[in-house]
């Protein structure tokens, strides 16, 4: 992307804004040195689409950075753009600079597999798609260059033949050269063999060169030692430096056609490295927003969008607060309907206006350019095409120009900057087009007081008509009563403490500044006199009563301020203790549910026993084999009745069957929900057929979570999926036909020669087990047996029927008993 051409005002602008510098910051957090000057030399989008590409380029980047151990790195991506002119104009490239290209390419490859997820990052996706990474182009250049960019042998033929001939002579030269030094040892001054001008020497003793002869190179600084290249190695060597040349000319040749194959593909390469430097712009950006913490900011066409900012910090003075140990920012909060066209701020020097200036300009400059704002929730703003201010002293002795013509000057160049057109009437919007944000510090200053304030003040109103918002700083008490008389002027200050002495640097909306020189003077110690006569002389232009009544409204807004606090407090302690009340109430109700199951467990216990020493005096009596009675009745058929009676408080104190509850909380589509992993909030966008799996969007992410890894936003955990239900088919038998169950010995009971009471135990102790239906052979006989046992089912909730046997399976003499 080219950034427009800039005029002479808005390159004055980003000179006073600082931009420059931000984009010096921002350039720390890039890889590489392309990326570092393309920060640098950090431009803005002229369209309101490519700013909002750039943002959603570092959304995805950023949360890519995070996903990858260790960040998303840029190793090896190098500044390839010198090579591939000098390529592209057929010149020789040397070895490192031909292995950059390959370590470049290989990046691209690894960067574009990392990035490549058209449902997670549409944007940098797109941005990659006709990225095309050569890879036979770099496997070529890896095979011919080893490390440090020298030509392998196996480049070419000629050149290993080449090398392994020098390999040869070079050591029959050390060899040679050894043999001397052990023959003239005598005649030497030291046994190292040196090198003088690319030859090898001996240091000869001055008198003894005659006597060793050869090509005397050099001589010492005393001249008692020469340095001699022998007689007998000097061949050698001239041939050495043929086979030299002819390697550097073959290396020469091989790094000539690679050099070839890389302009061949000079077009692809430029597209790849400037892929690679927007990856690592974009990848800056997420850094730098991330060590701001900053947010991404909503960006509107529509030049009348609101101004939304909710505690924006300058990110210079971030920089300097966490880089060079300054002092604490203080965040400022904007907000800027879209009915209003200018603001004008007032209040002390050093309060802190001119800094929340520059923090609105660079918070409109640095959404155009793609970056995240350090702000609280949010930020909304307008797509600003124009950034225009006037801020700081523009003396020039030079020019000979005063403070007050420098300012002139400044503002006639922004009014000229300004779209061309018929002015916008009071109430009505503004024509279709980018908004522009206009700043003047101290309008109206540097010239007497009168005239600079009526001067200030039309420039104001035509200004609200051109410009989509004007924000002024100023010292004129005329200025504040703008707002009184046209709905699109608005009043602001920043708060001073009089106890201190010291402004707070906060900003307050809907209040002008009133004026406190006669406060700091009362504080300071000077006469009260003199400040009695001051202040008279303020009561015939009513600038005493608007003190008091921007005093008034400060008081009350201080008031306003208290109570919010107050009722905020009181609903917090609210909201406590009704947290508190409900987790108790659960309490109770968890402990009343666990004492009536101990009393159900506690009486089911005591009937069981009760029915066990019944069986037990049954079976007692069996054994004897005669009746007692007891009281006139015969002593079974008592035990008998205390048995019924015992199963019957048995079924009114056993428990319903347990239901599952499904009241709980399960989440929908669309429902906002919290990952447990990441700690961060989700929209839920699917959700599995079998309820257990969510398709879910967190900021760009899209990711698939089981439903264990979620809770709500308020703590809630979700019910668990109900298994599917076992549906089981059985074909009941009615009387005449015969269905699939068939009796079985495991399903079928005998209690022929039994009593009544007798029966019914062994009857029931089969049905607690079945999972169909039960054959009971008691036969015909009297049918005494038959009818008690009837008489007995009729009267269990959980049995279905009783029916007589099929003829083949016992007829009237056999009960088939279906269970619920």
């Amino acid at each position: 992307m080219s950034a427009p051409p800039v005029s002479e005002i808005h390159q004055d602008t980003l000179e006073l804004l600082e931009w420059p510098r931000l984009a010096e910051h921002l350039a720390g957090f890039a890889s590489t040195a392309a990326g570092r000057r393309h920060c640098t030399g950090l431009g803005l989008p002229d369209r309101p689409a490519e700013s909002r590409r750039l943002l959603l380029e570092t959304t995805e980047l950023l949360a890519l950075d995070g996903l990858c151990e260790g960040g998303l790195s840029l190793q090896g991506a190098g500044d390839i753009a010198a090579t591939l002119v000098l390529c592209a104009k057929g010149g020789c490239a040397g070895g490192e600079e031909l292995l950059a290209v390959a370590a470049t390419l290989a990046t691209a490859r690894r960067l574009r597999r990392q990035i490549e997820d058209p449902e997670l990052r549409p944007v940098t996706t797109a941005l990659v798609a006709e990225l095309r990474t050569l890879p036979e182009l770099e496997q070529r250049l890896h095979f011919c260059l080893e490390e440090g960019g020298r030509v392998a042998d196996r480049a070419s033929g000629p050149l290993e033949a080449v090398r392994r001939q020098l390999l040869g002579l070079r050591g029959e030269r050390r060899d040679r050269l050894q043999e001397l030094v052990r023959r003239y040892a005598s005649l030497l001054q030291d046994t190292v063999v040196s090198e003088r001008g690319g030859r090898p020497v001996l240091a000869v003793k001055a008198g003894a060169a005659a006597q060793v002869g050869g090509l005397v190179h050099d001589s010492s600084a005393s001249g008692s030692t020469v340095y001699v290249e022998p007689q007998a190695v000097i061949p050698l060597g001239n041939r050495i430096r043929d086979a030299e040349g002819q390697e550097r000319e073959l290396e020469r040749q091989v790094r000539s056609e690679l050099s070839a194959l890389v302009g061949e593909q000079a077009e692809p390469l430029d597209h790849l490295q400037q892929v690679l430097v927007r990856i690592d712009a974009g990848l800056a950006r997420a850094r730098y927003g991330q060590w701001l913490g900053a947010v991404r900011p909503e960006l509107a066409e529509s030049a009348d969008a609101p101004f939304e900012l909710c505690d924006l910090r300058h990110p210079l003075l971030l920089w300097q607060e966490r880089r060079e140990g300054g002092r604490p920012v203080v965040p400022v909060t904007i907000r800027v309907g879209p009915e209003l066209r200018v603001v004008a701020i007032t209040g002390p020097n050093t309060g802190g206006k001119t800094v929340t200036l520059k923090s609105l300009g660079l918070a409109a400059l640095m959404a155009r350019a793609g970056l995240f704002l350090p702000c609280a929730g949010t930020p909304r703003l307008p797509w600003c095409g124009q950034v225009l201010a006037d801020i700081g002293d523009e003396q020039s002795l030079q020019q000979n120009l005063s403070t007050f013509s420098g300012h002139i000057r400044r503002i006639a160049r922004i009014l000229a900057a300004l779209p061309a057109g018929a002015a916008v009437p009071e109430g009505a919007a503004l024509p279709l087009g980018p908004a522009s944000l206009v700043l003047l510090d101290e309008v109206g200053a540097g010239t007497d007081p009168t005239e600079g304030s009526a001067l200030a003040a039309a420039l104001l109103r035509h200004l609200a008509e051109r410009a989509r918002l004007t924000v002024a700083t100023t010292h004129f008490g005329e200025l504040k009563a703008l707002k009184y008389a046209d709905p699109r002027f608005e009043n602001a200050s920043v708060a001073f403490d009089v106890e201190t002495l010291s402004p707070t640097y906060r900003l307050q909306w809907g209040i002008p500044g009133r004026s406190n020189a006669l406060a700091i003077a009362s504080r300071l110690g000077l006469d009260p006199a003199v400040l009695a006569v001051a202040a008279a002389q303020l009561e015939p232009g009513g600038e005493g009563d608007v003190n008091r009544v921007i005093e008034g409204l400060e008081q009350e807004r201080q008031r306003q301020q208290e109570a919010a606090e107050a009722a905020a407090a009181l609903l917090a302690r609210t909201e406590l203790l009704h947290e508190e009340l409900l987790q108790r109430w659960s309490q109770q109700k968890e402990q009343s549910a666990e004492l009536q199951e101990q009393r159900r467990q506690r009486l089911e216990l005591s009937i069981r026993e009760g029915q066990g020493e019944v069986r037990r005096l049954i079976r007692r009596l069996r054994s004897v084999g005669q009746e007692v009675r007891v009281g006139g009745r015969v002593a079974g058929e008592t035990a008998r009745q205390a048995g019924q009676r015992l199963r019957r408080l048995e079924q009114q104190h056993r428990p319903l069957p347990e239901r599952r509850d499904h009241g709980g909380w399960r989440p929908r589509v669309g429902d906002r929900i919290r990952l447990l992993a990441l700690g961060k909030a989700a929209e839920v966008l699917a959700i599995s057929d079998d309820g257990s799996e969510l398709s879910v969007r967190c900021g760009v992410l899209r990711l698939s979570v089981e439903l264990a890894a979620i809770e709500g936003l308020h703590g809630e955990k979700p019910v668990p999926p109900e298994p599917p239900p076992q549906v089981r088919i059985r074909s009941r038998q009615s009387p005449g036909s015969r269905g699939p169950e068939v009796r079985t010995e495991g399903n079928t009971v005998d209690v022929r020669g039994l009593r009544v009471h007798e029966a019914e135990a062994a009857v029931e102790e089969r049905l607690r087990g079945a999972n169909g239906p039960v054959w009971v052979i008691h036969g015909i006989g009297t049918g005494k047996l038959k009818r008690g046992l009837r008489e007995w089912l009729s009267g269990l909730a959980w049995v279905e029927r009783v029916s007589d046997a099929e003829q083949g399976d016992g007829g009237p003499g056999c009960s088939v008993i279906w269970v619920k």
